[in-house]
Parts: structure tokens; sequence; C-alpha cells
């Protein structure tokens, strides 16, 4: 079986490569939209507190995925192998595409077709808040977004969008936290596996996908972080700052309680909220429409790939 936890290994740290690359835009988007730092230097800020956040701030979400969705005390590795394939391979493709979408759905989702595929009971009441959670976030954000850039409207009612050093090191602050926020949040999408199967304990587990992270961030992110930047989002200082506070917010809260949701959704909400606000758009129709597009792709497509490469795992790999 050396082979096949050596495949988990490549594919989980893979798979946590291109999660780096995809959520760059959800977390350094802001700040870069509204000139507060250049794309080379965001990347370079976010790859290290991505994998801090991993580090210090992932355990009760990586157990999440690792004890709470498959009700089974052990997964096998070919299992496993399957659920991570198939939620790398679609959000390598949607990354390709340069589509945002929620790459914990499509995780959670493809564990769910594999449970289906293998005949594992599913522990519908984790699910349940799951889904909760993902329709309460970027309802959370975009009421959080709006009383801040309310707020800070009244307490300094001064061009919000004059970018001096205090906007710019708040913006930079903003990006910081949602950046530690990504690596609390969606490293166990990764890592997950590698506790599920007994294969490393967490604090192992989370420092591996913690630097595959890192470097996605490094190698990859650029064209996801520069299409949020210049092709989704208009966004003033104030507005900016805002937005990727309240996803931060949310995120932090979500993890805390052991439970993770879509970064792309909270700060797509608080987006909306910021424009209400505002009394005008913070979004341009094309790109919401592809990142709404993906939302409704990611869990249907992990369901089904994710039961077919268990399929195949238990015919190519029996008994791993």
């Amino acid at each position: 079986m050396l082979v096949v936890e050596i495949l988990l290994v490549a594919v989980a740290f893979g798979f946590a490569v291109s999660m780096g690359a995809h959520y760059t835009g959800a977390c350094m988007g802001m700040p870069r939209a509204a000139g507060a730092i250049r794309t080379g230097p965001a990347l370079l800020v976010m790859a290290p507190l991505v994998l801090l956040g991993a580090l210090l701030a992932s355990h009760g979400v990586v157990a999440t995925v690792g004890h709470a969705i498959l009700q089974t005390p052990t997964v096998a590795l070919g299992t496993a192998v399957a659920i991570v394939g198939a939620a790398f391979l679609l959000t390598s493709t949607y990354n390709f595409l340069t589509l945002p979408t929620s790459t914990i759905q499509i995780l959670v989702f493809s564990a769910i077709g594999a449970g289906f595929a293998d005949g594992i009971a599913i522990d519908w009441r984790t699910i349940g808040d799951l889904v909760v959670l993902w329709a309460v976030a970027p309802f959370a954000a975009c009421g959080l977004a709006a009383l801040f850039v309310w707020v800070g409207d009244r307490w300094r009612p001064a061009p919000a969008n004059a970018l001096g050093p205090r906007a710019v090191a708040g913006l930079v602050a903003v990006g910081m936290a949602a950046s530690f926020a990504m690596g609390a949040n969606d490293v166990a999408n990764a890592s997950g596996a590698f506790v599920m199967t007994g294969l490393f304990p967490v604090l192992t587990a989370v420092a591996i996908g913690g630097v595959g992270l890192a470097l996605g961030v490094l190698t990859w992110g650029r064209p996801l972080l520069e299409k949020v930047a210049f092709k989704v989002v208009r966004l003033d200082a104030r507005t900016a700052t805002s937005c990727q506070l309240a996803q931060s917010v949310v995120i932090l809260v979500s993890v805390a309680f052991g439970l993770f949701t879509s970064m792309n959704q909270a700060l797509v909400g608080a987006m909306i909220g910021a424009g209400l606000i505002r009394g005008g758009t913070t979004a341009l129709g094309k790109p919401v429409r592809d990142i709404l597009l993906g939302w409704a792709l990611g869990p249907t497509s992990g369901l089904a790939l994710g039961f077919a490469f268990a399929v195949l795992a238990t015919r190519a790999i029996p008994g791993a």
C-alpha cells in the first residue's frame, strides 16, 4: 500500500497547490484592485500568512473533514485518493478557465459521491450544518460590509477614494487577515484526507497542506488575482477594505466552530453589501455570472466525479 500512500500525498499536495492559486483573488483582490499593493508583493505577503493560518487555526476544520462527513472510523486509502483526486481535477479545471468556484463545496460533495459509491454512511447532520452556513455566510458578509461602509462614511466623510498611507495600510492589513483566514479555512480540503485515513496526525497533515497552499500562491496565483482585481471589482479604498474585512470576519468565525465556507461567496456577498450602501454596483455582470455558474457546477460535478473515481479506485486498487 506504500504506492497508494505516496499517490495520496502527491494528489493532496497538488490539490493544495491548486487551491493556493485559486484563492489569491479572494484574499488579496481588494487591496490589489484599490491600488494599495502590486501583484508580486501581494503574493509574497500572502504566502507565509496562508501557511500560518493552516498551522495555527485549521485543526477544528480538519477534524470535521477527517471524521464528520463520512461515518466510518477510517476511510480506505483508495477512497481518499478518489475524493481528493476528483476535487483536485475539478479545481484545476476551474483554475485553467479562471472561474472562481468553491473548493469546499467541491470537496464535500466529492466525499459524498465517494461515500455513495463505497456504501459509506454520510453524516447528514454535518452536511446540513455546512449547507446552512454556506447559505448564511454571503448574507452575513453582505450585512457586515454594508455596516462597515456606513460607519466609515459617517466617521470620516473625507473622499472614500483617497488612497493615503492609512488607507494603504488598512487595505494591506485586511488582505493579510484574509490570507490567514484562507489557510485556516481551506487547508482541510487537502489535509483532511490524511486524517480520515489515519496516514498522518493533524499537525503533520496541515503542515503538508499549508506548504502546498503557499507554493500555489507563489507559482500560479497571478492570473486569478489579476482577474479579480481588474475584471471583477471596481472599488474605492473604503469599500475594498470593508469587503475584505467582512469576508475575513465571516471566515474566521466559521473556522472557530470547526466549519468552513466559501471565500468567494463571502467576498461577493460583501461586495453586494458595500454596493447597496453606496447606491451602485461593485461588480461587473459577466464575471459575477461566471462565479455563480461555478457555484452551481462545483457541487454537482464534485458529486458525480467523486462517485466515478471511487468506483474506479475500488476496481483498480481493491482493499486499499
